[in-house]
């Protein structure tokens, strides 16, 4: 797959596009959410809100596919891969929580769950020292709680 080498008008375009996408309200709350009430301790916690009663289920689903389709965009070679994470982390936050149970995860619901943010996240060197971050930074907020 040929991706883009460099960041153009288009390119910043769409990432200002992703931008205020992020910035609606719904979208907002859900991400709000997520990210302050969203700390699996274990495999069965992240199933729990996969239940449809669950409180975080139609956020973590929002939230989850909103940065799939993000992501997508520079794995297919839409937008510039490095210019694209650098403005657009904030889903491999959520996937440093979802990864240690992502086999798991993928054999019980949909074998190409987060397919999008595991390649921004192996293939891209930006993506990887990202996630790295990530990774310790989740490491830090789930031994507090």
């Amino acid at each position: 797959m040929l991706l883009k080498e460099l960041p153009d008008h288009h390119d910043a375009d769409l990432v200002l596009k992703l931008y205020d996408l992020r910035r609606e309200h719904v979208m907002r709350e859900s991400r709000s959410a997520v990210n302050s009430k969203f700390w699996p301790k274990s495999y069965e916690e992240l199933m729990a809100l996969t239940k449809a009663d669950a409180p975080l289920n139609a956020p973590f689903r929002q939230t989850s596919t909103y940065w799939e389709m993000v992501y997508g965009l520079g794995r297919h070679g839409i937008v510039n891969v490095d210019f694209l994470i650098e403005n657009n982390g904030e889903g491999l936050f959520l996937f440093a929580r979802v990864q240690p149970y992502l086999d798991k995860l993928r054999e019980a619901t949909n074998p190409r769950a987060f397919r999008n943010a595991e390649w921004i996240s192996t293939e891209n060197s930006t993506g990887r020292e990202m996630l790295q971050h990530y990774r310790a930074r989740v490491a830090r907020m789930l031994e507090s709680k």
